[in-house]
């Protein structure tokens, strides 16, 4: 898979509401996993959305998920910048220079789904967050 460039929006609690209603607007293919799933959480935030992703036909993908209540979420400015895919060095050299400068909030790591996620803040104030999906085999 080559890595890919897309907004992820995030929401209080309606992402699932949200991301059925982008389903039909954009049509496509909608897959959704709750806090729950994986054992993230114990509390009335398990049935919420943890990663939502929207593949629709047109090749357009958003994802989006629900904040939690101990995050700041302000409307307006909770939009982030997504960058996926199998390609560790090209998205670790991508991480690299976008938080070099900026702000890291969750380090570059191995997560509880498998994958590598990072999320930073480059020096513009712009929200990133980088996932390398976990080879199989």
């Amino acid at each position: 898979m080559a890595s890919r460039l897309n907004p992820y929006l995030n929401f209080r609690g309606n992402a699932r509401q949200a991301l059925e209603f982008y389903q039909s607007v954009f049509g496509g293919e909608l897959r959704m996993n709750t806090f729950g799933e994986f054992g993230g959480r114990e509390d009335a935030t398990n049935d919420q959305i943890m990663h939502g992703q929207l593949e629709t036909p047109s090749g357009y993908t958003i994802m989006g998920a629900d904040t939690p209540p101990e995050m700041a979420l302000n409307p307006g400015d909770n939009i982030t910048v997504s960058l996926s895919g199998t390609d560790a060095a090209e998205l670790r050299g991508y991480w690299t220079k976008l938080s070099t400068s900026g702000k890291i909030n969750v380090p570059l790591e191995k997560q509880i789904w498998g994958d590598e996620f990072g999320a930073c803040v480059d020096q513009f104030g712009i929200p990133w967050m980088v996932n390398i999906v976990a080879q199989q085999g």
